[in-house]
């Protein structure tokens, strides 16, 4: 756990297909859960109803009327917290795609987007995305690219010094399931990108962020908080489940 980085919630987690653990990796652990997206309610969130950023899972789940069964940071943002890339929310486009490169982490090429459609989800390289315009009711871009079509990104160096917390997403090849990770210690990318690759199997992974990562995991009792956040990815309880009404 993450010292004063975390808060421990000690609530019943709300029902769901979503399941958290904890896994250990190179020696190094992790918190992963993992999403079927044909069963649970994921989707992105930025702002409430009058166009506010919301910023924490708490105003989440106040202004959703539901609790989070589970939900990250979901991608770079500016100091207003609006989102660097390409961000889309029920459908509506706010920020375009970035296909160039550019400073920093988000513009170390490949970089990526997460895209949720019904029934699937898919991390998918931003210029590929481009290519095939798929119909995504929620996309978040971020970067680096972890690992592309089970290939890591070229640039990440085993060994590499820069230690941080981390999180981000990968997914299968058919869509079918969507694993977010949180390093809970300082890890380096080139580790962070294994563990989607080679622990989880998963051949496309994205990162969302350093630093500010943060999880919200009421099955294990854990709901960080910190710095007020932008885009967030989260899947809402069922509306017949704990909290929920029919």
């Amino acid at each position: 756990m993450r010292g004063l980085a975390a808060l421990l919630v000690l609530i019943a987690a709300p029902a769901g297909a979503v399941e958290c653990s904890d896994v250990v990796h190179l020696d190094q652990s992790f918190t992963i859960c993992d999403v079927d997206p044909a069963q649970d309610d994921l989707r992105l969130f930025l702002r409430d109803e009058t166009g506010e950023i919301l910023g924490s899972f708490g105003a989440i789940e106040e202004a959703a009327g539901r609790p989070l069964s589970f939900a990250m940071n979901a991608g770079m943002y500016h100091e207003d917290r609006s989102p660097v890339g390409l961000y889309i929310e029920d459908g509506r486009e706010e920020m375009r795609a970035i296909a160039s490169d550019g400073p920093g982490n988000f513009g170390l090429l490949p970089n990526g987007v997460f895209c949720i459609a019904p029934e699937r989800a898919r991390v998918i390289e931003t210029r590929a995305y481009l290519d095939e315009d798929p119909e995504c009711r929620h996309a978040t871009q971020s970067g680096p690219m972890l690992v592309v079509e089970g290939a890591l990104h070229p640039r990440l160096i085993p060994g590499g010094t820069s230690r941080h917390f981390r999180n981000g997403v990968g997914t299968s090849a058919e869509g079918d399931r969507a694993v977010f990770a949180i390093s809970n210690d300082p890890v380096n990318f080139h580790d962070f990108a294994t563990l989607f690759r080679d622990h989880l199997g998963l051949p496309d992974a994205l990162y969302f962020d350093g630093k500010i990562s943060r999880l919200h995991a009421p099955e294990l009792g854990r709901s960080d908080f910190g710095w007020r956040m932008g885009p967030i990815v989260g899947v809402l309880a069922p509306l017949d489940g704990p909290g929920g009404t029919d």
